[in-house]
């Protein structure tokens, strides 16, 4: 790796830029032909895992790669399978614990970023169909809740 710098900013872009992939994949693939997996997510249940837990897994495949040929070769794989890692972590903590409360927390911080990734959920969640459903990001929430802007 030829730097601090290169690894903090190739570590950093593939973070940002998963909220970017994560957005696409969800509007346009679990909102799509992968909806028979992400239904699961829309429709109550009682159970702990949900067929659209799968996705974390589609997710992961490439990240394990990419840290493995990155360790392997000392190449900039390795930057962008941890910030691909780093974004799963993120995402699992604001959508999984904080937003669905999978994990029970006693006491969640009432941070205005938080909240508006919540409402924009929330307003994810109104319909429990395929079409319909508007604010498709995980980490970026638009101000206009009315409106996908996004």
């Amino acid at each position: 790796m030829a730097s601090a710098f290169v690894f903090l900013a190739l570590f950093l872009g593939a973070l940002l830029a998963m909220e970017g992939v994560a957005y696409l994949t969800h509007k346009y693939l679990m909102h799509g032909p992968l909806w028979f997996l992400h239904r699961s997510h829309h429709e109550p249940h009682t159970h702990a895992f949900e067929w659209n837990d799968l996705f974390g897994v589609f997710f992961a495949l490439p990240s394990i790669w990419l840290i493995n040929e990155g360790v392997t070769h000392q190449s900039w794989m390795l930057p962008v399978g941890l910030g691909m890692t780093g974004y799963g972590i993120i995402y699992f903590l604001f959508h999984d614990v904080v937003v669905h409360r999978r994990i029970r927390l006693r006491g969640v911080p009432q941070w205005p970023y938080l909240r508006r990734i919540i409402m924009a959920h929330l307003v994810h969640h109104k319909t429990h169909a395929r079409d319909g459903a508007q604010s498709f990001g995980f980490l970026y929430a638009p101000t206009d809740l009315t409106s996908d802007s996004r």
